[in-house]
């Protein structure tokens, strides 16, 4: 009995070790946001909306890190946005979607060990010409979906060799 309590114990604690073996962290800093071509709000404050946006982005860089080794931190730093649509002047300010205002996103980042040694870095621009064909099913009702998806096809295909799950 107490060898059988033992075991599970055992197995227990392994599983709940090796749920946590994979999730680097990320760091995101936003250079000059002023200056970004599209982070206008429609009907929200601009304050309220940019904090409300990087936070949406800073949560999903983590999430999309949690994917690579946990030794790893992915470094960040965001140059412009041009988020999905465009706002229209008027009393009241409304984001409308058209598949001619695609989404971008120009960054650098690099992966860096626990040395601070580089792994991986680079300067992009992203972007998602096909928004408006291509599934977005996965963030349907979440705010940001077509950057989300934008952001999700770039990190799978960036860090493709070094995901450690899917």
């Amino acid at each position: 009995m107490k060898q059988s309590t033992l075991l599970v114990t055992m197995i227990a604690m392994t599983l709940l070790f090796t749920a946590n073996t994979y999730a680097a962290t990320s760091e995101v800093t936003w250079k000059d946001y002023k200056s970004y071509r599209d982070i206008h709000e429609g009907h929200e404050g601009r304050k309220q909306f940019r904090e409300r946006t990087f936070k949406e982005f800073e949560e999903h860089f983590a999430k999309l890190a949690e994917k690579l080794p946990e030794d790893q931190t992915l470094k960040i730093e965001v140059t412009d946005v041009d988020l999905a649509g465009d706002t229209h002047v008027g009393i009241n300010r409304v984001r409308v979607i058209k598949d001619h205002y695609i989404p971008s996103m120009d960054l650098s980042y690099q992966l860096v060990d626990s040395n601070n040694k580089v792994i991986l870095a680079d300067e992009v621009k992203i972007k998602d010409m096909n928004f408006m064909t291509t599934s977005t099913l996965k963030y349907r009702s979440k705010p940001l979906a077509y950057e989300k998806k934008m952001l999700d096809d770039w990190f799978d295909d960036t860090f493709k060799d070094l995901l450690t799950k899917k």
